[in-house]
């Protein structure tokens, strides 16, 4: 690895045979560099993580080690000759698969469908379903799921249809396998599954790369890390000598802080939910009886695990399900007979947890999308105003920060974290009362979370009511001027910024070491 880089060790940091290699791969996009002269090595059994913020390259690259795209210059090598992929299929039959940050399922179709589209298991009677399904069946059990091959991936919770993506990439049997943010929906108990299961392979000799924004989870799997900046490799290092003060200085140069509870006036209840009752698909509450209020200019942060109703109570309070019971009032009107977009137009938001299905249309530019939840504002009849729409674009990328060549870029140029901050700021363009955010961090590096976190503080002392939800308790711990705990779609707790991180993990029924 050439250029500019903080090393700790003299010598490679492993010394394990190099299976897969970059050698001065770059990456435009116009007049975007995604990547300059980047040198990077992957060896035989073991977990090579990739850290960096958001935009630094780091899906770039791994989507020409894959195949996906190829370089605007530079040379991969595998097992020790240069080779290029036309596409994903070519390194898929060289052994090398990914797991992308955004899923690629098709929600229509099952399971079983999903995990062998593409390479069908044949038969003498045509495709082998009845061994499709077998192979599905054993995949899950060693990813400790009870999930049915049949059942449609639509009808799956995200973190389930997270388990099917790497259930898919496990099938063909990788020598190299790419997880670009494997566990970003993922419950702790999955996650610690997905390591057992990673750890098997490299026992078995597969190379794993490993991309994660959860610092802390990342090394206790890895085997030595890599920084990418700005498109430029920037530090690399052995475990041994790395922890997370490294990751974060390499990586964005100083310690970020996500800030702490803003000054701000507050006012009179904004979001008031009474009584609220969400059902699933059989019935059963999950969301229990549930009362809530949050007053203007104040931040509330709703913590629990997977399962706790957090999606659920979110989401009916935007108008996406109905309850069964319960009031949801904003600023003193009910407002729980209302369709989505009246309720946008009142002054209630909602930020989705899964920004590729609910927050973006993979088919329009950056300012449309940035524009769209605010159309009427600037449209008269048959008519649009293209100046007011370009000024909101414009405001809109400036405020929430997002790395983009401009507004005409396509939505799939960007980074995970630089469109998570376009469905961000879609919503706050509509001049919100109320702004809940399911998951914001999700993707998100600590940099950008940062920047998240500042715009919502702002925005609290601005009058804006804000609720956020997250299963990290790091993030309850930042600008939540109140604390509330879900526990099977119950109210378990409530604390104020004060409380430790125990005492809110306790109450989500959370165990917590000793």
């Amino acid at each position: 690895m050439s250029g500019p880089m903080t090393r700790q060790t003299e010598g490679n940091p492993d010394a394990r045979e190099v299976v897969l290699a970059a050698r001065n791969v770059a990456k435009s996009y116009g007049n975007v560099h995604a990547l300059k002269g980047v040198n990077f090595d992957i060896h035989r059994g073991q977990v090579t993580t990739l850290f960096g913020e958001n935009g630094a390259g780091k899906s770039t690259l791994m989507k020409i080690l894959s195949g996906v795209i190829q370089p605007t210059t530079g040379q991969i090598i595998l097992d020790g000759q240069p080779v290029s992929f036309a596409n994903a299929n070519e390194a898929r039959d060289r052994g090398i698969s990914i797991i992308h940050q955004e899923l690629s399922l098709a929600p229509n179709l099952s399971v079983r469908d999903n995990i062998f589209m593409g390479r069908e298991l044949r038969g003498p009677m045509g495709v082998d379903f009845a061994e499709e399904e077998r192979q599905v069946r054993t995949l899950m059990e060693e990813l400790e799921e009870e999930i049915d091959p049949l059942t449609p991936v639509e009808e799956l919770r995200l973190g389930q249809q997270q388990i099917v993506e790497i259930a898919r990439a496990l099938s063909v049997d990788s020598r190299i396998l790419i997880m670009d943010e494997p566990t970003s929906a993922l419950s702790a108990s999955e996650v610690e599954v997905l390591f057992k299961v990673i750890r098997d392979l490299t026992a078995k000799g597969v190379s794993i790369v490993y991309i994660s924004h959860h610092l802390e989870e990342a090394l206790t799997i890895t085997d030595h890390a890599v920084v990418l900046r700005d498109g430029t490799m920037t530090a690399y290092a052995p475990r041994a000598d790395i922890d997370l003060e490294w990751i974060v200085r390499n990586m964005v140069g100083e310690n970020y802080d996500l800030g702490s509870p803003p000054d701000s006036d507050k006012g009179q209840v904004a979001l008031s939910i009474r009584s609220l009752s969400v059902p699933d698909q059989t019935g059963q509450d999950l969301v229990h009886n549930l009362s809530l209020d949050v007053r203007a200019g104040e931040i509330v942060c709703i913590y629990g695990l997977m399962g706790a109703g957090r999606t659920e109570l979110l989401e009916t309070c935007a108008g996406r399900l109905k309850p069964t019971g319960g009031e949801i009032v904003l600023e003193g009107q009910e407002i729980s007979h209302l369709p989505i977009a009246e309720r946008i137009a009142r002054g209630l938001a909602l930020v989705p947890e899964d920004r590729q299905r609910d927050g973006l249309v993979q088919t329009m530019s950056v300012g449309q999308n940035l524009s769209l939840a605010s159309i009427r504002n600037f449209t008269r009849g048959l008519f649009t105003s293209s100046r007011a729409e370009r000024k909101l674009v414009d405001d809109s990328i400036r405020s929430v920060t997002v790395k983009t060549s401009g507004g005409s870029a396509p939505i799939g140029s960007l980074s995970g974290g630089n469109q998570q901050k376009v469905v961000i700021g879609k919503m706050l363009a509509t001049n919100p009362r109320v702004i809940m955010l399911d998951e914001p961090s999700r993707g998100i590096d600590i940099g950008a979370k940062a920047e998240v976190f500042r715009l919502l503080a702002e925005g609290a002392r601005q009058g804006l009511a804000v609720i956020y939800s997250t299963s990290e308790v790091s993030e309850c711990l930042s600008i939540a001027h109140r604390i509330i705990v879900m526990h099977k779609g119950r109210i378990s707790a409530e604390f104020d910024s004060t409380v430790s991180k125990e005492k809110i993990m306790a109450a989500s029924g959370e165990s917590v070491a000793a």
